[in-house]
């Protein structure tokens, strides 16, 4: 019995450390514009991603989450003219970009962040292969 009541004790201590590493989303105030470009799910499958990959932004909270017709096509523009989509090929059906507010904590996150900062207008680039494909994120970042 003693055996098992530690094991769990480990297991819910290393549940809290786990957490507290993990980038945090549950908070996170979402905002949609209408789009001619996209289906309401297909920003929502694209918000999901951002949301995973946010995850790994240690020490950090997602405040704010937002996609915004007339950004996107600025930054999907640059992205095709400049960034890796001039490299991939990718069309302009398949490249989504959403923008984000977060606060980093006293800890800096993983040491790329001014500890106690606020980062705003941050871009998440996603792409797809094809529109029946699945978003990944490509690139991130001002």
């Amino acid at each position: 019995m003693k055996k098992i009541i530690s094991l769990c004790l480990i297991i819910v201590l290393l549940s809290i450390v786990f957490y507290s590493q993990v980038g945090k989303t549950h908070n996170v105030q979402v905002s949609i514009e209408e789009s001619t470009k996209f289906s309401e799910e297909e920003i929502n499958a694209a918000i999901a991603v951002v949301k995973r990959k946010f995850m790994g932004f240690r020490g950090c909270e997602l405040t704010d989450l937002w996609y915004s017709e007339s950004h996107s096509n600025q930054y999907s523009e640059d992205y095709l003219k400049y960034g890796n989509g001039s490299l991939n090929e990718d069309n302009d059906g398949n490249v989504i970009v959403l923008l984000s507010n977060f606060d980093v904590n006293s800890s800096g996150g993983d040491g790329s962040f001014e500890p106690n900062s606020t980062q705003s207008d941050w871009k998440w680039i996603l792409v797809r292969d094809r529109k029946t494909d699945k978003w990944r994120v490509d690139d991130w970042g001002y």
